[in-house]
Parts: structure tokens; sequence; C-alpha cells
């Protein structure tokens, strides 16, 4: 039994490094140690002689895999994340621009009820601080513009509509809007009465 313990405390001592003491099993369920890490294909683990402290490689390399790969799938999901935050945001741009368009439309063919500037559109890439907050409703900003101008001549007070502009008493859900007539008068909707006309 000596010679034994003296044989296999050798064998340390000559294939231990620095690394220690690496316990390689093949295929064939044959184990054997050596002084460098095992093949591919192998069992892979690593004994520190000095402190006795024993190395599954293949499972840490096996948990750094799953880590490597959780990281990439999420650095994945981050990069379509923002591809559809800015194809939503352009798409914002597109369909403001065509209700501002109809804004446009509409006071230039009506020259009598409009002024040139009466609903002067909204640049989405320059937007006044407050309508700013608003930026992610843009399309039905400008629709409700339109919206209010063509209720406050309803009411034949108003004579002509001279500005029309998202107002300060303004919400998340809860949009209002003032309209300035060539009347002086002040007319002011919310987008609750606007969208039930």
């Amino acid at each position: 039994m000596k010679i034994l313990l003296l044989v296999f405390g050798s064998l340390f001592s000559i294939v231990a490094t620095a690394d220690g003491v690496y316990k390689c099993t093949d295929a064939s369920g044959r184990t054997y140690y050596k002084s460098s890490a095992c093949y591919e294909g192998q069992s892979n683990v690593q004994i520190d002689v000095k402190t006795g402290v024993i190395k599954d490689l293949d499972a840490e390399k096996k948990e750094q895999r799953l880590k490597d790969e959780a990281e990439k799938a999420k650095f994945i999901e981050q990069q379509l994340e923002e591809q559809k935050l800015t194809e939503k945001k352009v798409k914002l741009k597109q369909e403001a621009k065509e209700e501002s368009a109809k804004n446009q439309y509409l006071i230039k063919n009506n020259p009598l009820e409009y002024s040139v500037f009466a609903i002067p559109p909204y640049d989405p890439d320059k937007l006044p601080v407050f309508v700013k907050n608003f930026e992610y409703r843009l399309p039905d900003i400008e629709r409700f513009r339109r919206l209010s101008a063509e209720k406050a001549l309803t009411t034949d007070q108003c004579g002509r509509v001279e500005g029309v502009e998202l107002n300060g008493k303004s919400v998340k859900d809860a949009m209002v809007f003032l309209v300035d007539c060539s009347s002086t008068k002040k007319y002011y909707f919310t987008e609750q009465e606007l969208k039930s006309q």
C-alpha cells in the first residue's frame, strides 16, 4: 500500500506544473493524468495538487458557452428592438406629414376661411418643447388641429381661422386644442369632443 501511494505521489510530482494536473478520461472510459490539457473530446478535469481544488473544465467551458449564447441572444434582441423603434419613428413621421399635407390642402382651397398660417406644419425634427412631449402622437395632433379648425367654423362666430395649436392644458391621453379666430373669439376643444364629431 505504501509503495502504491509512493508511486501515485511520484506521478503527481512529475506531471504537476503551475496549472496543476489534468485528469483525462477518453471515450472508452480509460483515465490518465497529464501536465497539459486533455485532448478534444475527452473529459477534462484539472486538479490543483497544492490545494486539492478540482475544476471540471468541461462544465466551465459549457457554462461560458451558454453565457456567450445568452449575451448574443440579448444583443440580437436589443438590435431588433432598436430596428422596430426606428421603423416606428419613420412611419410616425410619414403619417404626420400626410396629415399636414391635408391641412395645407384645406387651407389652400379655402382662403376665406383659413389664414395662410392657420395650421403651420410641425416639423418632426424641430418640434416646439411642449409639443415634443407628445411627438408619439404627432399624426393625431395634426389631424385634431384640422378638426378643431373645422369645428370652430361651424359655430358661425369664428369668421376665419387664424391659428390652431396644441394647448398647454393637454395631457397624455386628453389633448386640448386652441383655435384663434379673426373675430377674436377663442375656442378650446378636447380630443374627446373632436373624436365624437
